[in-house]
C-alpha cells in the first residue's frame, strides 16, 4: 500500500514542506531515499525500538520511503515520527484517511516518547501557508508553534497518542496561546536596570543617545570601571520590539534551538555576548549543518563584544559587511543561505595592554608605541562604523557609597521611544532607513545640516582636536539624534559639541 504524509525541512530561517511517500510490498528490505543524512538513516533503529516497546510490530515487508523534493538535504532526527506513522499507515495499522490534513514532525526516543525539535515556529508558519489543517509535534514545542494563528497545534508526548488520534480512538486538545497577551506581558521585564548604576552620568547619556539613534558604541576604560555592567543594561532602554520584529527574532532562535522550554514569542530585544575566542563560522553562521551565527542571534537586539582587541582580526573584519547591509549571505559549495543581522554593536576595551592609560589614580606602564599598537588591533574600516566612542573613568568612593538610586531605565526609555518616533516619521518614505545611524550622505544633507555657528564650531574642533576626516559624518549623525532627544528640528552648536565629545579615538594624539 502506498501512503503520503508531510514533514518539513528548515533552510535558513524558513521551512520547506517535505512529502514523505511510503510503500509496502513483498520482500524484507528497508530503503530510504531522497537525500537523507546519517541522522535520518539512523531513524530505522529508533522507529523499530519505539514500535516494539509500545506493542506494535515493525512490518516484515519491503518498505520504500521517498522524501521529496530530493534535491533538498534532509537533516536531523525530526523525521522519526512522520516516518514511523507512514510505515504503520502503509502497513494498514493506522488509518490513512486524515494523514494529509496534518504536518507531522518529531524525534523519537527508544521508548516511543518524543524529544523537542529545532525550528518549530518556521515549520508551523509553512504549514499554515500550505493550507494544512494542523500540525502534530512534540509537547515541548507546542507553545512555540501555537504562536501561529489559524492552525491547530497538537502537542504530544508519545507516539501512541498520535496513533490513537489518527485511528479516531481519542481526541487531542489543540494548544492555544494568546499571542498578543503573552507578547505584551513580558515586554518590560529586564534583569538589569540603570537605576542600579552609581555615577557615570556621561556614559549613561552616551548610551541613551546610542539607543535613540541606533548608533554603534565603543566603551574605553580601565578594568572594573563598569563597561560590561553598562552594556548589559542597554536593552532595557531600547524601544520595545514590534510584533513583527518579535516573530522574526523568535524564528532565528527557534532554528538555532535557543528557545527556552515552553516559551512562545521572544518579547525583549536579545543581548548576545560571545567570548573573544569565537570562530568566524560561530560569529556569522554556517557550518556543516547550517546554523545562525551570533550576529543573527543578536538580530533586532545588541551584540556585545567585550575586550574587543582580543578578538581575532579575521572575526572582527567579517562584521563590516553585516554592519552595513544588516544581513549576512553564507555561500558554500552545497548551499547558499541568507540570515538577517540587524544588530546594534556595543564593544568595550581597555585603553592599553596594562589597562591604566589615562587612569586618574594609577600609573600606566605602557610606552606610547605599545598603546598605539594595542589600538591598531581594531582596523580603521571597523572603527569607521562605530559612531560613539566614549571613555569611562572609574568613579570615586563618594559616588559608589551613595544610597540614592540613579534614573530608572523606564524613564530613559520613554525619551528614547519619543526620539525614535520622530525618526520613523522622518524616514517614512526611505526604504530600509529606520534610524539616524543608517542615514546616507544624501540624507545627511537633507536632515543634519548645521547652521553657520555650528559649522564654525565643527571646523575649530576638527582642527584643534586633530579629528580624522571620517569623524565628520559620524558627528552629524549623532548630533541629529541629540537634537531629536530634545525635540529640536535644528541642529544647534550645543548638540554638535556633545557629539564631538563622543569621538575619543578619532583624536590623532589620543595615544600620544
Amino acid at each position: 500500500m502506498l501512503v503520503k504524509l508531510f514533514g518539513a525541512a528548515v533552510q535558513g530561517i524558513d521551512a520547506t514542506i517535505v512529502t514523505i511517500e511510503v510503500n509496502c510490498s513483498r520482500g524484507i528490505k528497508f530503503y530510504l531515499v531522497g537525500l537523507p543524512d546519517s541522522a535520518v538513516k539512523e531513524s530505522h533503529e529508533r522507529i523499530v525500538s519505539a514500535l516494539q516497546v509500545n506493542g506494535y510490530k515493525f512490518p516484515t515487508r519491503q518498505i520504500v520511503v521517498n522524501m521529496a523534493p530530493a534535491d533538498i538535504r534532509k537533516e536531523g532526527a525530526s523525521y522519526d515520527l512522520p516516518l514511523a506513522i507512514g510505515i504503520l499507515a502503509a502497513n494498514e495499522t493506522i488509518s490513512s484517511e486524515h494523514l494529509t490534513d496534518y504536518l507531522i514532525i518529531g524525534e523519537l526516543s527508544l521508548d516511543g516518547s518524543l524529544q523537542p525539535i529545532k525550528g518549530a515556529l518556521p515549520i508551523a508558519i509553512a504549514a499554515r501557508q500550505q493550507g494544512f489543517k494542523g500540525i502534530i509535534l512534540p509537547q515541548q514545542n507546542a507553545s512555540e508553534a501555537a504562536v501561529v494563528n489559524n492552525l491547530d497545534v497538537y502537542g504530544v508526548e508519545r507516539i501512541t497518542e498520535v496513533i490513537d488520534f489518527l485511528n479516531g480512538n481519542c481526541s487531542l486538545q489543540p494548544t492555544i496561546v494568546n499571542t498578543r497577551e503573552e507578547f505584551y506581558k513580558h515586554q518590560s521585564t529586564f534583569p538589569f536596570d540603570f537605576a542600579e548604576v552609581k555615577g557615570q552620568e556621561n556614559v549613561k547619556r552616551a548610551l541613551e543617545v546610542a539607543a535613540a539613534g541606533g548608533h554603534n558604541v565603543l566603551l574605553i576604560g580601565a578594568p572594573g570601571s563598569g563597561k560590561s555592567m553598562m552594556a548589559k543594561r542597554l536593552p532595557s532602554i531600547l524601544p520595545p520590539l514590534s510584533l513583527g520584529e518579535s516573530l522574526e527574532t523568535t524564528k532565528i532562535h527557534s532554528v538555532a534551538g535557543k528557545l527556552k522550554k515552553g516559551s512562545s514569542l521572544i518579547a525583549t530585544r536579545p543581548f548576545r555576548s560571545p567570548h573573544h575566542t569565537i570562530s568566524q563560522v560561530a560569529m556569522v553562521g554556517g557550518g556543516a549543518t547550517p546554523q545562525p551565527g551570533e550576529i543573527s542571534l543578536a538580530h533586532n537586539g545588541v551584540l556585545f563584544l567585550d575586550e574587543l582587541p582580543e578578538f581575532s582580526r579575521s572575526v572582527l573584519e567579517v562584521l563590516r559587511q553585516p554592519l552595513e547591509d544588516h544581513r549576512i549571505t553564507i555561500s558554500r559549495a552545497k548551499y547558499s543561505l541568507e540570515y538577517p543581522a540587524n544588530f546594534q554593536l556595543i564593544a568595550s576595551m581597555n585603553p592599553c595592554p596594562c589597562g591604566y592609560y589615562n587612569h586618574p589614580t594609577r600609573n600606566c606602564v605602557c610606552s606610547p608605541g605599545q598603546v598605539q599598537r594595542y589600538l591598531n588591533k581594531i582596523s580603521g574600516p571597523l572603527l569607521d562604523r562605530i559612531d560613539i566612542q566614549v571613555e569611562i573613568v572609574p568613579i570615586p568612593f563618594e559616588e559608589i557609597s551613595k544610597s540614592t538610586p540613579g534614573e530608572s531605565s523606564a524613564s530613559i526609555r520613554e525619551r528614547v521611544v519619543r526620539a525614535r518616533q520622530i525618526q520613523s516619521q522622518r524616514f517614512a518614505n526611505e526604504h530600509g532607513i529606520y534610524s539616524n545611524a543608517q542615514m546616507t550622505s544624501k540624507l545627511l544633507h537633507l536632515y543634519a545640516q548645521p547652521d553657520a555657528a555650528g559649522l564654525e564650531l565643527l571646523r575649530n574642533a576638527m582642527n584643534r582636536l586633530n579629528l580624522s576626516a571620517r569623524a565628520y559624518d559620524r558627528i552629524l549623525k549623532v548630533s541629529r539624534t541629540i537634537a531629536d532627544l530634545e525635540g529640536s528640528n535644528e541642529i544647534r552648536p550645543e548638540h554638535l559639541a556633545e557629539a564631538i565629545s563622543y569621538r575619543n579615538l578619532d583624536r590623532e594624539n589620543w595615544a600620544g
